[in-house]
Parts: C-alpha cells; sequence; structure tokens
C-alpha cells in the first residue's frame, strides 16, 4: 500500500521522521569571533586528539593523564608525588586519585621517601613496567596517525611550539 495520501483518506502510516542536518561543511554555523581564538582550536585539537588517544588504548584502559604519570615516573623512579604534580601539571589531590587507581592496579607503587619522612618516593612495579610497554608502543601509532593525519611538518611545529611555550 502506498503511503502518499488519497484525497478524502486517511493516512494509514506515520508520516516519516524528519532527518538530521548533517554536519557537513555545508551545514556548519558560523563561529563568530571564536574563529580567531587560538583556545577554541587548540581545546577542538585537545579533544579530537584525546578521543584517538582513549580508543587507541582502550585495550589495555589506559587514559592519557595515567600514561603521562606512568611516563614520567618510569622516567624518573623515586620521584615524589608534589614533583609528578607539578611536572605534569596535575593538582595534587586528583594525582592522589589516579596513583590510588594506579596502585590498585598494581601499576605503581609509594615507597618511604629517603630523604622525607612526609613524603613517597614513586616507582613502576613489574606489571607497571609491562603494561607501559604496551602503551608506549599503542601511543607510538596514535602518534604517527596524528602525524600522518597533521602532516609531518605541522605535527613537528605543533610540538615545537607547545613544548617551548612558556605554559
Amino acid at each position: 500500500m502506498s503511503n502518499r495520501r488519497l484525497k478524502g483518506s486517511r493516512r494509514t502510516t506515520p508520516p516519516p521522521t524528519p532527518r538530521r542536518p548533517r554536519a557537513d561543511k555545508a551545514a556548519r554555523l558560523d563561529l563568530g569571533v571564536l574563529d580567531g581564538h587560538l583556545g577554541y582550536f587548540i581545546r577542538r585539537l585537545q579533544v579530537w586528539v584525546f578521543q584517538d588517544f582513549i580508543r587507541t588504548l582502550a585495550t589495555i584502559d589506559i587514559r592519557p593523564a595515567q600514561y603521562s604519570v606512568l611516563v614520567v615516573i618510569a622516567a624518573n623512579p623515586g620521584a615524589s608525588q608534589s614533583q609528578i604534580a607539578a611536572t605534569l601539571g596535575i593538582e595534587r589531590a586528583r594525582l592522589a586519585r589516579l596513583l590510588n587507581k594506579l596502585e590498585k592496579r598494581d601499576l605503581v607503587e609509594r615507597l618511604e621517601s629517603p630523604s622525607d619522612a612526609r613524603s613517597h618516593a614513586l616507582r613502576l612495579t613489574r606489571d607497571g613496567n609491562r603494561t607501559l610497554k604496551r602503551a608506549r608502543t599503542l601511543a607510538a601509532k596514535h602518534e604517527t596517525r596524528l602525524a600522518e593525519i597533521l602532516g609531518p611538518e605541522r605535527h613537528k611545529l605543533l610540538i615545537d611550539s607547545l613544548r617551548d611555550s612558556s605554559c
């Protein structure tokens, strides 16, 4: 039976559901002054990069902040929580929660600091080192994909510019 409405008849099937507009270039809204705001585009880039990173490392359940903490601890065994927090720009309370999760997964251990009884020296466990090795391999694939999408020159320029910034 046809969905066309005949004169004097009632529709027996509901009308088609309206389609949502596609998010292609033709349907994009004007960004107004945001189009000239660096912070807006950096945030958009960060979200895009993090989403890809999270998908790439999903098999080992490592998030970007966890990866950063594991990498810095591995490079600086015995560093304190406050040193890690300051280096990565993470609030100390947030880092403590993150370390609790990593400790529960047996990836990180807190040891008595040989120089300060009020702080802990951090180091990776055997499982932490194994997990970090896998994470580095996956993160390298992620980074290669970013370089391919951005182009190697733009990728290097972004890293160099942001590394050298005073933020």
